[in-house]
């Protein structure tokens, strides 16, 4: 997946281990706005099931995983409402 054009916010949760990416993420979703990109980056392995399954249960975008510039994943999510 080539990477978006424009992230509006990018969450740092490198060393943050389950769930601590997820909460980050609730707690952060409304300052980007609807139709906005956040990008979740995460070295904990369990954020490449977490960000998508969090996703379909809020009901927003899970658009892929791509790289941070350290290669550490990368979870991209559009904020549909």
């Amino acid at each position: 997946m080539s990477p978006p054009s424009r992230v509006d916010l990018e969450l740092d949760c490198r060393a943050m281990l389950c769930p601590a990416p997820i909460i980050e993420l609730a707690n952060r979703v409304g300052e980007v706005p609807v139709g906005g990109l956040l990008a979740v980056v995460a070295d904990d392995v369990a954020a490449r099931y977490d960000v998508p399954a969090w996703c379909r249960m809020k009901e927003h975008d899970y658009l892929g995983e791509d790289l941070a510039d350290d290669a550490t994943p990368r979870y991209l999510v559009r904020r549909t409402h």
